[in-house]
C-alpha cells in the first residue's frame, strides 16, 4: 500500500513538472537562442513578470504549445506590434480600468488619451512618423519597471539618459527644427547639479516640467505655472508684478526669459540692477517711459547693501565664535538675517522697489544686531583677559612676599 502511494505522489510530481515546463515553452525556448540581452533573461525585471503575467498576456497565443507555427495559429495570437501599433497595443490593458484595479488599482488608465495629446502621439498615431517616440521608446520592452527602482529607465537619474536617446541626436532633432541640447545644458543647470551631483532626487527633470504621456514644450504663458509647481512664492509675486502684463503682451516667455529654459543657473546678485550684466537693461532703457532703471538700480543698492552688511556682521560673530565666547543669541540673530537675505531676494519677483526695501531695511537691523552683541562678546574677551592678567600679577605679588616672609621667620 505505502508503496503504491508513492509511485502515484512520483506520477503526479513528475506530471506537474512537466506541465510546468510545458506552460513555460515561451521562456524555455527564447533561453535556448537568447543572449543575456534577450527578451526572456531580462524580463525578470519586469513589473509585468513580478505581478505574474507571462508572455500569452501581452503576446496572446498558448505557451503550452512547443511548435511555433501552431502558436501563431493558436487563439488569441498577437505577436510583435509595429512600431506604430505599439500605444494601442499597450493601452489593450491600461485604458481598461477594470483590468487596472485587479493589478495596481493606484495606476492612472489615461495613458493612452495623453499620448495622443502629445507632439509624440500626435506625429506617430496621425502622421505615421515612427521617428518619435511611443511607449516602448521610454519605458524598454521588456525591463519595463516602476520609476522607483534605480534600474528603471523613468527613474529620475535615468529620465535623461531615457530622453537624451532621441533629444541629443542632433540629425534628428536637425527634421523638427529643434535643438539637440537640452540634456548637456540641464546637466550644467542648477536642477542638473542637485539631481546628479548631491543626489537629490526631488529636483525636476525633463518629465517634471514637460509632462509624462502628454510630453508638450509648455507654452509662454503656461511656463509661470509649471515654474510654479515648485516656485510658487516667486510665481505668486510674478503674477502681481507690472511684468506679468508686459510680458503677455510682447509675447515674452515668463520665467525663461530671465532665468532660460534647461541651462537654469543659480541666481546672482548681480543680474539684478543697471550696468553689466544685469539683466534688466537687457529690456529697460533711460528712456523707456517705465520705472524699470529707476527700480532696478533701486532694488540693487537695497540688495548690495544687504549682502554687504550681511558679510561684516559674519565676520565679527565668526570672530567671537573663535574666541570662545557664548554666541547663541548672536547665532540665532544671524540665522534670521540670512533669512531676511533669502526673502529680499525673493522679493524681487515683484519688480517693486516698496515691497523690496522694507525687507532689506529690516535685515539690516538685524545685521546691525548681529555686529553689536558679536563686537560686545569681543570686548568682553579682552576685558576677562586683561583681568585675568591683572589678577595673575597680584597673586604673583602675593606668593613672592610670602615666600620673603617665610625666609625672615626661619632666619630668625
Amino acid at each position: 500500500m505505502y508503496k503504491k502511494s508513492f509511485i502515484y505522489l512520483m506520477i503526479c510530481m513528475f506530471s506537474a513538472v512537466l506541465v510546468t515546463a510545458a506552460e513555460d515553452n515561451c521562456m524555455t525556448c527564447h533561453a535556448d537562442f537568447e543572449d543575456d540581452d534577450g527578451p526572456s533573461h531580462m524580463i525578470s525585471k519586469d513589473v509585468h513578470i513580478q505581478k505574474g503575467l507571462g508572455c500569452v498576456d501581452c503576446h496572446g497565443g498558448d505557451a503550452s504549445l512547443d511548435d511555433m507555427d501552431d502558436v501563431r495559429n493558436s487563439k488569441g495570437y498577437k505577436g510583435v506590434p509595429s512600431y506604430r501599433e505599439v500605444p494601442k497595443f499597450c493601452a489593450s490593458c491600461h485604458s481598461d480600468a477594470a483590468y487596472m484595479h485587479e493589478h495596481n488599482p493606484a495606476m492612472p488608465t489615461d495613458q493612452f488619451e495623453k499620448y495622443k495629446t502629445s507632439f509624440h502621439g500626435k506625429q506617430l498615431l496621425k502622421k505615421g512618423d515612427t521617428n518619435v517616440a511611443n511607449c516602448i521608446s521610454c519605458h524598454s520592452v521588456h525591463q519595463i519597471n516602476t520609476a522607483k527602482l534605480p534600474h528603471s529607465s523613468t527613474h529620475p537619474l535615468n529620465i535623461t539618459k531615457t530622453c537624451g536617446k532621441c533629444h541629443s541626436d542632433s540629425n534628428l532633432m536637425g527634421k523638427y527644427g529643434l535643438e539637440a541640447t537640452p540634456v548637456a545644458d540641464y546637466k550644467e543647470s542648477v536642477h542638473g547639479q542637485a539631481l546628479f551631483e548631491r543626489g537629490d532626487l526631488s529636483a525636476p527633470t525633463c518629465n517634471d516640467c514637460h509632462g509624462n504621456h502628454g510630453a508638450a514644450p509648455p507654452g509662454v504663458t503656461s511656463l509661470i505655472a509649471v515654474c510654479g509647481t515648485c516656485h510658487a512664492v516667486e510665481s505668486e509675486l510674478f503674477n502681481s508684478s507690472p511684468h506679468k502684463e508686459a510680458y503677455e503682451e510682447n509675447d515674452f516667455p515668463m520665467c525663461m526669459t530671465c532665468h532660460s529654459n534647461h541651462k537654469i543657473l543659480k541666481p546672482e546678485d548681480k543680474w539684478v540692477g543697471t550696468e553689466e550684466p544685469a539683466l534688466c537693461i537687457e529690456c529697460h532703457s533711460v528712456d523707456d517711459g517705465t520705472k524699470g532703471i529707476e527700480t532696478a538700480a533701486g532694488i540693487s543698492v537695497a540688495l548690495k547693501s544687504l549682502v554687504k552688511a550681511h558679510a561684516e556682521a559674519q565676520v565679527v560673530l565668526d570672530e567671537a565664535i573663535e574666541k570662545g565666547m557664548a554666541t547663541t543669541d548672536a547665532e540665532f540673530s544671524m540665522k534670521e538675517l540670512q533669512q531676511s537675505l533669502i526673502q529680499t531676494r525673493t522679493k524681487l519677483h515683484s519688480f517693486n522697489l516698496d515691497s523690496v526695501l522694507p525687507l532689506a531695511e529690516q535685515g539690516m537691523k538685524q545685521a546691525a544686531k548681529v555686529k553689536e552683541t558679536s563686537a560686545g562678546l569681543i570686548e568682553e574677551f579682552y576685558f576677562r583677559r586683561k583681568g585675568l592678567g591683572v589678577t595673575s600679577l597680584i597673586f604673583t605679588i602675593l606668593v613672592i612676599g610670602l615666600y620673603l616672609v617665610i625666609r625672615k621667620v626661619e632666619k630668625k
